[in-house]
């Protein structure tokens, strides 16, 4: 995390991050969840129309299982994942009974327009395996009136802990859960407690869509079948689809031979469609997941830079079944302790496996592994994931504001409005909640194309996209692109223009938007460059109004900022718009190759402001006031804080309206998304003659997913903090457009030292 304190260690009121037992969860409901307000980004679904062929296309499920679950040190820089674009599905796992997805991963993940489900385990207590069922039992002497008869089931289904888990999961603002169940049923021969659970499935099923949203997940891993046992299938047949059938989706194993995905399609296609559509929606194949083991344990092609050989025969495109990738985090592990290991080199790594390299390197594959019996298996050189899988844009910035920094969720130093405020460190930082785009039309290049240069043969400069954490805009780093040009003898060649597409986005028709970007243009290597660039919106075969596009803003330490509003009102081919930039460079002499680059430090779309109402009174940001109480003999404490609307100034009008004048003295937007929002808040300590100006940082919000909170811990506050006899703590907003609020915005809270 970029902080010095807030780190939530030691705070009186710690999250629960998990519970080891269905005890812990009840203690939960009886207590904490009570008392804390979590805060992450709500899930927004995507814009699928435009991918046409989506419905028939398999999707991509990823189960986090990195070095147990919940690793992440925000003092140091770890495993991240970026490629949320591939993927539809997230499930964070570990081995504890409950495993609560962290605040900073559900809001990356909704952020992208990405469901993310936490995980029920059961692998060795058979007594919370019936208490899930029986739910909580009272401690007073209890039983039934009338004996029940031998005609009725031993197992009952009990409510209770399908109630819980959907109110963890609202509360929590995730949704769903992963069921992983691999311990065998003993109850009533274990047919009858296989039959019960499937029930309880039900239930679960229908709690989580009433409270989170029909959007709710319950996906049933492969492992126990009818009779109660644990018995791997590795595909869908008769003996797991009683559990299938109440779930919304199906997790297969990961050992199966090359002919199962195609015998679980027919398999599939063999059912009676009434027997799939009995839970509100019918089931289709893309709610099978074909499950892969990135680190090759029994896993078809050996897992690692071998497993697109399983994807190969999944096919998800043609076949139409998804995949569930587990364990991703192979990347990092099996490379962490080789000498010279740094964050750089891992995503070098992570890179290839999901998008391919941009040089034509060799990849290291692992030996083809057949199960017993099975012929070998012929496939073709290594292809990235993302050969397999359609890129999906975020979700509408109408819906959900569009802004990003470029960040993978790790960093060294950190920026505000261009400033260093964090110096930077050896270890870095991981913060999964500031993670947010990478530019989905940047990597593994970008798509640079000419503008205005039809007919010419000049070679396309050559681009590549990097991470700059020595400079940003906001938060630990900016993407660096650079262009290498060729010479050119062209009659036009004194001044030529590139189009560098950023960002592509779903946005609905006839509403405006407002798009805004921050870049900063560096110096070249090789003869002086004159740059003009500018920012752009496209959309083709669509009708795209483009306005208000106003001049270059020079901003501190070299950044440029410039904005525009955009309307579609026409897009006959459902295709997305793309945000990017268009860069034009001149040089007195063209024949010389050229190099040049640019950071990309913000790139934000939102609806417009309702410029059309009369009178429109729009409402800013403003911290009402801060508090800070110390924890109990101790000189840490918590920071709270509200945010609230101001508008400007009104006045009434020197004569009165007619009282039938049908035009109002203000007008409001009324909209769900008009109170303003602050993505997090930045913080810093000082003297209170001196100012903010002169305040420390010592950290951001989004580590512990509170709202409007945070801890100080004086363990770890700078000794120029601790000398101090009065202590003033600033709590500084960064809206969710990506705006930095004003200091006359902000509050403060004085303690004493």
């Amino acid at each position: 995390m970029p902080s010095l304190s807030g780190s939530g260690r030691g705070d009186e009121i710690p999250v629960s991050s998990f519970f080891n037992s269905l005890a812990e969860l009840d203690n939960w409901s009886d207590t904490e969840s009570k008392i804390i307000t979590h805060r992450v980004i709500p899930y927004f679904p995507r814009h699928h129309q435009y991918h046409p062929t989506i419905s028939s296309q398999g999707g991509l499920l990823v189960c986090h299982d990195f070095k147990g679950g919940y690793s992440e040190k925000p003092e140091e820089t770890t495993y991240t994942f970026n490629f949320w674009p591939l993927c539809d599905t997230f499930i964070y796992f570990s081995h504890h009974r409950v495993t609560i997805p962290p605040s900073g991963w559900i809001s990356s993940a909704h952020r992208q327009g990405v469901k993310i489900l936490g995980t029920l385990h059961h692998a060795e207590s058979e007594t919370d395996g019936l208490r899930l069922l029986f739910g909580r039992l009272p401690a007073s002497k209890t039983g039934p009136v009338v004996p029940p008869s031998t005609e009725t089931s031993a197992v009952p289904v009990s409510p209770h802990y399908a109630r819980l888990l959907a109110c963890l999961a609202y509360q929590r603002g995730f949704d769903g859960y992963l069921l992983n169940f691999e311990w065998h049923l003993r109850a009533e021969s274990g047919i009858g407690h296989a039959r019960a659970l499937t029930a309880w499935i039900s239930l679960l099923r229908a709690e989580l869509k009433a409270k989170v949203g029909p959007h709710a997940e319950v996906i049933w891993y492969d492992s126990v079948i009818f009779n109660g046992l644990v018995r791997w299938q590795d595909r869908l047949n008769s003996y797991n689809l009683p559990f299938f059938l109440p779930s919304t989706g199906f997790f297969t194993n990961y050992t199966w031979p090359s002919v199962y995905p195609s015998l679980t399609a027919q398999f599939f296609s063999s059912l009676e469609p009434s027997l799939i559509s009995r839970t509100g929606s019918a089931k289709t194949l893309q709610d099978i997941y074909v499950g892969i083991d990135i680190w090759g344990r029994g896993s078809h092609g050996g897992g690692g830079f071998g497993a697109y050989r399983a994807l190969e025969h999944i096919n998800p495109t043609s076949l139409g079944l998804s995949v569930a990738l587990f364990g991703p985090g192979w990347t990092w592990e099996t490379i962490q302790d080789k000498a010279g290991f740094s964050w750089h080199f891992w995503w070098e790594t992570e890179k290839r496996l999901w998008i391919g390299s941009v040089a034509e390197d060799l990849v290291d594959m692992p030996p083809t592994k057949g199960h017993n019996g099975e012929p070998d298996c012929l496939h073709g050189p290594f292809r990235p994931f993302s050969d397999f899988f359609a890129v999906h844009t975020p979700p509408d910035p109408a819906l959900l504001p569009f802004c990003t920094t470029f960040s993978p969720g790790i960093g060294f130093a950190w920026f505000v409005d261009g400033r260093e405020v964090m110096a930077s460190t050896k270890d870095g930082w991981t913060d999964i909640d500031k993670q947010n785009a990478l530019g989905d039309r940047l990597w593994p290049r970008p798509a640079v194309q000419w503008e205005d240069r039809e007919g010419t043969t000049d070679p396309v400069p050559e681009s590549s996209s990097t991470f700059c954490f020595d400079d940003a805009w906001l938060g630990g780093n900016s993407l660096r692109v650079t262009f290498s040009a060729s010479g050119s003898d062209a009659e036009d060649a004194f001044f030529r223009c590139v189009w560098l597409p950023i960002q592509s986005l779903g946005v609905t028709l006839f509403s405006q938007y407002t798009a805004r970007i921050v870049f900063k243009v560096l110096s070249t290597v090789g003869p002086p460059v004159d740059f003009d660039a500018g920012l752009s919106v496209r959309s083709p075969g669509s009708t795209l109004e483009v306005s208000g596009i106003s001049s270059a803003e020079e901003l501190v330490g070299g950044w440029t900022c410039q904005t525009l509003t955009f309307t579609l009102s026409e897009n006959q081919k459902d295709e997305p718009v793309t945000v990017g930039l268009v860069l034009g460079y001149a040089t007195e002499d063209p024949s010389q190759e050229l190099q040049f680059s640019i950071l990309l430090g913000q790139l934000a779309v939102h609806l417009a402001p309702l410029t059309a109402l009369p009178h429109l009174s729009v409402a800013s940001p403003r911290i009402l006031w801060a508090d800070f109480q110390r924890i109990k003999d101790r000189k840490s404490g918590v920071l709270t804080w509200e945010i609230a609307a101001a508008f400007p100034r009104i006045s009434l009008p020197d004569t009165f309206p007619t009282i039938d004048n049908p035009t109002p003295l203000w007008s409001l937007d009324t909209s769900d998304r008009a109170f303003p929002s602050c993505a997090y808040f930045n913080i810093y300590a000082g003297a209170a003659l001196q100012g903010p100006t002169k305040a420390t940082f010592i950290g951001t919000t989004g580590l512990d997913g509170r709202a409007n909170r945070f801890y100080v811990d004086w363990a770890v506050l700078p000794d120029v903090i601790k000398e101090l006899r009065e202590i003033r703590f600033y709590v500084q907003g960064v809206t969710d457009h990506g705006e930095v609020m004003k200091w006359e915005q902000c509050a403060f809270v004085d303690a004493s030292g």
